[in-house]
């Protein structure tokens, strides 16, 4: 008997083709969906997420291994990133610590501790273990959004009204470096920042720019920004565009108006037509489609909320805007909470954004409990993800869970716990596939 070689060969190369392909579109969500959010009753301080079968949790980085502001003061740890680039690709974790300066000490006792030191910037060598502070000022409040640039710099900015952009320059070792204002790209109330490919910077500004407005002008801020520098990678010169969108309540045919004047980007946003939201907080780039998770939803003329937030999506090519993720459009509508009568797990206050290594949506909430949702993938074109899935919930009674990220392993995802009920608690964790 004569035994074909070429064909067992072809047979078998199919058959790992196949299934490789079928890996990576399962990829780390592939899971049973969790029918409940966590509830506080069941928290353990040791194992704070809820999470599906055949998944785990341990910690990165806590206040045990660096304690920023002491006295039990929480570090606030925010927004996460890796060196993405580079011949150590993927060792060094950066966070940001979102901590507010200025506030009453009589009722935030840390007040002090923050104003000493200020907000900072933190680097954990997630190969030694080494986790120190990375960058701080006195006068840097709220920092938030960070990400890693196509030409190898970090770029982080703050959440509060006027805050700056700033690009840190690393040195050799990645664990320091020189951190440079960047004016150009913008004063506002920065959250989200997203870094394209081709060196354009998207930013969204954390505004309730629907129902406040600014200079007695409604609607205006609370918008959706690019960036375009003269040159790839210098930020110190380029010209900046607001989103503005024709339809009702933000969604339609969008397009880039400007350039506006990055000294006063809400107003001068506002007199070209640029679209108003209500607390644009996170924004995340896949493929040609942009997504903003916008915190909270539209008012009624009663001044409440018709709808607890959304995801909304840019495409950038046909610059069609539409609702990516709306509860009681294509997600539950969140009742009460878990314990209460008449709970039902829903979608509330979507807060931080990133992609998964097979191109999905993720979603954590600004809420309590802070559930992490998987938008699945637009396939029928309408502009809506096909479903939406509950991934994780956060069980800690007073945290917040953010700073969702997938460095280069795309088995493990980093997320942070900030103001946690344990003291010093806070810290950033990882979830792995097992």
């Amino acid at each position: 008997m004569t035994f074909n070689y070429s064909v067992l060969i072809l047979l078998v190369a199919t058959f790992s083709t196949n299934v490789l392909a079928d890996e990576k579109e399962a990829g780390f969500f592939d899971f049973d969906a969790l029918t409940e959010s966590a509830n506080s009753a069941d928290w353990d301080a040791t194992l704070p997420w809820k999470l599906p079968k055949g998944y785990s949790q341990e910690v990165v980085s806590d206040e045990s291994a660096l304690n920023i502001y002491g006295n039990g003061c929480t570090d606030w740890p925010d927004m996460n990133t890796v060196n993405e680039s580079g011949v150590s690709a993927g060792r060094y974790l950066y966070r940001t610590h979102e901590v507010w300066l200025g506030s009453d000490p009589v009722k935030y006792p840390c007040a002090p501790s923050y104003d000493r030191v200020g907000a900072a910037v933190s680097v954990v060598d997630l190969k030694t273990g080494e986790t120190k502070i990375l960058a701080n000022k006195l006068d840097w409040t709220a920092i938030d959004g960070i990400r890693w640039t196509p030409w190898a710099t970090l770029v982080f900015a703050e959440e509060t009204t006027g805050g700056r952009f700033f690009e840190l320059i690393l040195n050799d070792d990645l664990m320091s470096g020189t951190v440079i204002t960047r004016p150009a790209v913008g004063f506002m109330t920065h959250e989200g920042i997203e870094v394209a490919d081709d060196g354009t910077i998207y930013t969204v500004d954390e505004y309730w720019g629907q129902s406040v407005g600014c200079d007695d002008v409604k609607p205006c801020g609370g918008g959706i920004y690019k960036f375009v520098a003269d040159e790839f990678g210098d930020l110190s010169a380029g010209d900046l565009y607001m989103l503005k969108v024709i339809g009702d309540d933000g969604v339609g045919r969008g397009e880039w108006v400007g350039p506006i004047d990055a000294m006063n980007v809400r107003l001068s946003g506002a007199k070209l037509g640029g679209t108003s939201y209500q607390r644009p907080e996170d924004i995340e780039l896949i493929g040609d489609v942009l997504y903003i998770a916008v915190t909270e939803g539209s008012q009624n003329k009663s001044g409440k909320q018709k709808y607890d937030g959304r995801v909304i999506a840019v495409d950038l090519r046909s610059m069609n805007v539409t609702n990516f993720v709306k509860p009681g459009m294509n997600v539950l509508v969140e009742i009460a909470k878990p314990g209460e009568k008449g709970f039902q797990t829903g979608f509330d206050n979507p807060d931080n954004l990133a992609e998964s290594p097979d191109g999905r949506l993720i979603i954590i909430e600004d809420n309590s409990p802070s559930d992490i949702w998987v938008a699945e993938k637009d396939k029928n074109g309408d502009g809506a993800a096909d479903d939406v899935r509950l991934f994780a919930s956060l069980s800690d009674p007073k945290a917040e869970g953010t700073g969702i990220y997938f460095g280069i392993d795309p088995k493990r995802m980093f997320v942070s716990i900030q103001h946690s009920a344990k003291e010093d608690g806070d810290g950033t964790w990882v979830i792995t596939k097992d």
